[in-house]
């Protein structure tokens, strides 16, 4: 038998970690309705009307995943974009489950942005020892998930927390999970995504549980990260990773981090919750960005070719299942947003013509790309990888010139279905 051959029977029995993944492919639309209620149009390439935004991204961008973001209570916020108080994504919600597609929620825990900068106490959460704000994340988590679960909102994934890189719910600057930062510390940020945690496995126990951070363009950062968690007995099931590489590196830095974090946690899958990139009106000058315009112009077509870029790289990584584009209806300013706010010049709809960006239609790559290297959940054999010629072999490693009968086939790193 030769070697090919039994790369193949063993590729075919024992299925990688992630092989019969659903892969999910979406856009934080969170601001959508308010778009909406400012009638703002949203248009095809052609100039012809989009009805239904959400539909038009499922039938034709392919998308089958939705996130939307929560506050506590937005109204205490004076940022104009905060309105995803409980109703707002109870509506939204519904709408994206009614669509046919996957639900991602996103809790803040704040009143406002929770980031890397932010990470406020809601200001009715009056006591903050730990063991108090951590019921109170138990209590909101619980409330909220019953309320949408009633009302035909049951998300399918629960972020815990926003970009939690360096801890949530602070009182202080000696609250921040650096990694000097003592374990006592860490110890208090895994109390409150655990109490998280177990509200979302009571009420909704089919949801996949998502521990999001920043941290992309630093490995061993994820990798440390990670370890507290596990160190800590945190219970969560996908890794959610922002990566936007004018913050956080090129694309080759993100595909070292997803490979650290495959070999740290190969039980753990992985999700680009965000991402996006600008297509106008690049930041000149500004403290924290890159100048990626060498590699990506801002413009449409260096939008898009991030795009296809970013997705391209994730292809190559198993442990990748999810990209969510940050933002996708962007689409001009109508009271919204201020007209040079950066999130306005990353968007997939052109805010002065209200047409959509070529690069919507690049995200799909996202899951031929990926699919086509996991048909019917058959791992690819590592001979058939590195297989540089044309050559067609079927699953029994037998080497043949066309596909006679219906099957899968491998050619060079694809997998070929013939029906």
């Amino acid at each position: 038998m030769n070697k090919l051959m039994l790369f193949v029977m063993a590729g075919a029995m024992a299925v990688n970690a992630f092989a019969q993944q659903t892969f999910n492919l979406g856009g934080d639309i969170s601001m959508l309705p308010q778009y909406e209620s400012a009638k703002t149009p949203y248009l095809r390439s052609t100039g012809a009307k989009i009805d239904d935004v959400i539909a038009y991204m499922k039938s034709t961008c392919k998308f089958n995943s939705m996130r939307v973001r929560l506050f506590v209570n937005p109204d205490n916020s004076t940022d104009i974009t905060l309105v995803q108080d409980l109703e707002y994504v109870k509506n939204l919600g519904k709408r994206i489950k009614d669509a046919g597609l996957d639900f991602m929620l996103d809790f803040h825990y704040s009143d406002t942005w929770a980031d890397p900068d932010h990470q406020a106490i809601p200001s009715a959460w009056k006591d903050t020892s730990t063991k108090a704000l951590a019921d109170s994340v138990y209590a909101y988590t619980k409330r909220s998930l019953k309320y949408l679960k009633d009302n035909g909102a049951t998300p399918d994934f629960v972020q815990v927390g926003n970009e939690v890189s360096y801890g949530m719910l602070w009182r202080n600057n000696a609250d921040r999970c650096y990694a000097s930062a003592s374990n006592s510390t860490w110890k208090r940020l895994t109390d409150f995504l655990s109490a998280g945690a177990q509200a979302v496995r009571e009420v909704t126990p089919n949801a996949k549980i998502v521990l999001h951070i920043e941290r992309s363009g630093d490995a061993n950062a994820c990798k440390n990260f990670f370890t507290k968690m596990k160190a800590n007995g945190v219970d969560y099931d996908i890794i959610g990773l922002s990566y936007y590489p004018f913050w956080h590196k090129s694309l080759s830095t993100l595909s070292g981090t997803l490979n650290t974090l495959a070999t740290a946690f190969p039980d753990k899958p992985v999700q680009i919750v965000e991402t996006a990139y600008y297509y106008q009106w690049f930041p000149s000058g500004e403290s924290g960005y890159e100048d990626t315009t060498g590699t990506w112009p801002g413009t449409v077509a260096g939008q898009k070719a991030f795009i296809e870029d970013l997705c391209a790289e994730l292809a190559k990584h198993d442990n990748v299942t999810g990209l969510y584009y940050w933002f996708p209806e962007a689409n001009g300013t109508a009271g919204v947003l201020s007209t040079h706010d950066s999130s306005n010049n990353r968007g997939l709809w052109d805010s002065s013509s209200h047409k959509l960006n070529s690069g919507i239609l690049s995200l799909k790559n996202f899951l031929s790309e990926k699919e086509a290297l996991s048909i019917e959940g058959v791992a690819i054999p590592k001979d058939a990888e590195q297989n540089k010629d044309a050559s067609l072999y079927t699953m029994s490693g037998q080497r043949v010139s066309y596909m006679a009968a219906p099957g899968i086939y491998l050619r060079g790193k694809k997998k070929i279905l013939n029906k």
